[in-house]
Parts: structure tokens; C-alpha cells; sequence
């Protein structure tokens, strides 16, 4: 019974209980044409390992195309790094330190449909403010922790 609990519970210590960020790229416009993801960026930057873009677009009108910077400042699709245009919604992952580089390769990226983003290593955490003793409390009022605790207690009833 102990190895069942263990292996049952083993997900639920393997994820990480910090996200990312997650960042509707054009916020209220969208993916789309006439959308200035200049400023889009400007706005939102800095920009962390683990954070989330999320495009979302109309399906048939435009795509997602990973491209390297000089694709990008040409405006050419030809060799992706990755693409996507299934479905009205694609999520992608920082999941490096490192620029990346977005366009449509429908014609739009000429009229300024395309984004570029920095991701930067995470930020190391901040301290606890000096004679405060709440680290202990916080890992135990994090969400992670009701939620482990919750799952312990609904399996506890099953074993």
C-alpha cells in the first residue's frame, strides 16, 4: 500500500508549484494585423525563462512561425524553426535564456505582424525581510501545499 501511495503521489512533487507569467500576446487585440507589438513588448517586458505567450488568432487568417532573427527581420517563413495554425489559440513557453523570434507568414509580417521577445533567466527570490519568520508559514499556506495536502487526505480515504 505505501508503494501505491508513493507512486500515485510522485506527480504531484514533480511539478514545479512557480509558473511563468502568462501573456496574451497584442493583450485585447490579439494576434492579428495593425496590432503594434512593438509597444506590445515595451509594456510587458521584462520577460522571464518560464513564462507563456499565448497568440491568439483567427483561424484561417493567420499563423504562428518560430523564426531566426534574420527571418525575422526579413520576413521570411521559409526555413521554421517551428509553426503552428491549427485551431484559434496557441500557447508557447520561455523555456530558455535567449531572444525569440515570432512572425505570419500570411503576408501580414510586412505590415508589422510579427513579435520579438528576451527571455531572461529567472530573477533570484527575494529575501525574507530580516527578524521575519513566516518562510516556515508560507510554503504552508501556498497553493501546492493545500493541494498536496488535499490529495493526501482524498487518497488517505481510499488506502
Amino acid at each position: 500500500m505505501p508503494l501505491i501511495l508513493a507512486i500515485l503521489l510522485l506527480p504531484l512533487f514533480l511539478l514545479s508549484p512557480a509558473s511563468g507569467n502568462k501573456y496574451t500576446v497584442g493583450d485585447e487585440q490579439g494576434w492579428n494585423p495593425g496590432v503594434n507589438y512593438t509597444v506590445w513588448v515595451d509594456k510587458h517586458r521584462p520577460f522571464h525563462v518560464g513564462d507563456w505567450l499565448v497568440f491568439y488568432y483567427q483561424s484561417g487568417m493567420a499563423d504562428i512561425v518560430q523564426v531566426d532573427e534574420t527571418a525575422y527581420d526579413k520576413c521570411d517563413a521559409s526555413h521554421p524553426i517551428s509553426n503552428y495554425s491549427k485551431g484559434r489559440s496557441f500557447a508557447f513557453e520561455l523555456n530558455q535564456t535567449k531572444p525569440y523570434y515570432f512572425i505570419c507568414s500570411y503576408g501580414y509580417c510586412y505590415q508589422g505582424m510579427k513579435v520579438s521577445v528576451l527571455a531572461h533567466p529567472l530573477p533570484p527570490p527575494s529575501p525574507p525581510p530580516s527578524g521575519d519568520h513566516s518562510a516556515a508559514r508560507s510554503v504552508a499556506g501556498s497553493p501546492f501545499f493545500a493541494f498536496a495536502a488535499s490529495a493526501i487526505a482524498v487518497l488517505g480515504l481510499f488506502f
